[in-house]
């Protein structure tokens, strides 16, 4: 049986990454608790498919640190099909994916990665002598929740970019009648992921989704909006090039062409294997709207985007506040005002002198 119990991870260690992940969702403390024992007792059933795609999604979840990939495969969710992890090949790898979809039929967790090709009866990608479309009809079918992870899945991703030759699609223009997630990026963050799985293994709900299928707790604000070079562009300061002076200063990119004004995602907020700056923006490049359909692979690379906050938020204080020059009235009034604060001083100081000699002249202490 798939259990914790089985395992060498320990309750602690257990407990930790279920905190995180019911953070990374937005859920309460308490929630970690009830997904330790809702994942200790039978872990989520998981089949992962792959069509056109890098394997960057799968690179991704490789070199999660909290938890590693052992760890995540082995404790937290049971991976029971997944052809660039599995040791199966072949016949031997299609007869697992057939018996896990039997075994677990609608309880297990769908995860596609990679668009699906529609041109030409989707002759595009054929594995086992079925189409990406045929595996994942089937597939979903059955499946208890479905996931598409990374922009290829989504939307189409880069196989969707003009022409589009294949006519590239996402999951939820092939799958109907039931609720796709969808977790774009290029390639996509996999807490994200691991966060919404846990979610629904336990609660048996699926996380608030936008109006593209995004969970809202990764997808709701732009980039833009928590950028660790914001305060720069609210003061002004544009890099003008790559590796111009501005840039290595840590100045705003938008300029160069950074989509981040309209680029929904949390990548300034959660790293990427758990490295500090470990994204585009983090190395000195524009955000290229990899989440965004409409703008991701498809807005040339240098182009700039609207704004949509071109104000500074509360929460954020300008690198170095402008500080307006002074005007003869404000001057002349500062001067009275300190003038008067003065004369005070002195009147109440000499007030204080005269009372400490009557007091010594009457041979009484000081007050």
């Amino acid at each position: 049986m798939n259990t914790v119990e089985t395992s060498s991870v320990s309750r602690r260690d257990f407990l930790k990454v279920c905190s995180m992940a019911a953070a990374a969702v937005g859920l309460p403390a308490s929630a970690a608790e009830k997904m330790a024992a809702s994942v200790g007792k039978k872990k989520p059933s998981v089949i992962w498919l792959q069509f056109q795609e890098c394997t960057g999604c799968t690179e991704s979840l490789l070199r999660t640190g909290h938890p590693d990939a052992a760890e995540l495969i082995l404790d937290l969710i049971s991976l029971d099909y997944q052809e660039t992890l599995m040791a199966a090949a072949g016949y031997q790898a299609e007869a697992a994916l057939e018996q896990a979809m039997k075994d677990n039929a609608g309880k297990y967790i769908l995860v596609v990665e990679g668009a699906i090709p529609t041109k030409e009866n989707g002759a595009y990608c054929v594995i086992a002598g079925k189409t990406a479309i045929e595996t994942t009809m089937e597939a979903a079918s059955k499946a208890a929740a479905i996931v598409a992870i990374g922009s290829c899945a989504s939307w189409g991703g880069i196989p969707s970019a003009d022409p589009n030759p294949t006519g590239a699609v996402g999951v939820s223009d092939i799958v109907k009648g039931k609720p796709v997630v969808t977790i774009p990026g290029c390639p996509a963050n996999p807490y994200n992921l691991l966060g919404t799985v846990l979610q629904f293994a336990t609660f048996g709900t699926l996380p608030a989704l936008d109006d593209k299928g995004r969970p809202k707790f990764a997808y709701s604000r732009v980039i833009h909006d928590d950028c660790p070079r914001r305060p720069h562009f609210d003061a002004g300061r544009f890099a003008q090039r790559y590796g111009d002076e501005g840039s290595r200063q840590g100045w705003c990119l938008y300029k160069i062409g950074c989509k981040g004004p309209q680029t929904h995602a949390n990548c300034s907020l959660l790293s990427f294997v758990d490295t500090v700056g470990a994204w585009p923006i983090g190395v000195g490049a524009q955000c290229f709207g990899c989440t965004e359909k409409e703008i991701g692979f498809k807005v040339p690379l240098f182009q700039t985007v609207d704004v949509q906050s071109p104000t500074p938020p509360a929460i954020y204080t300008p690198v170095n506040p402008q500080a307006g020059a002074v005007s003869p009235v404000a001057t002349g009034v500062a001067g009275l005002v300190g003038g008067a604060l003065i004369g005070a001083g002195l009147a109440y100081g000499a007030k204080l002198a005269k009372v400490d000699d009557e007091a010594a002249a009457n041979g009484e202490k000081k007050p």
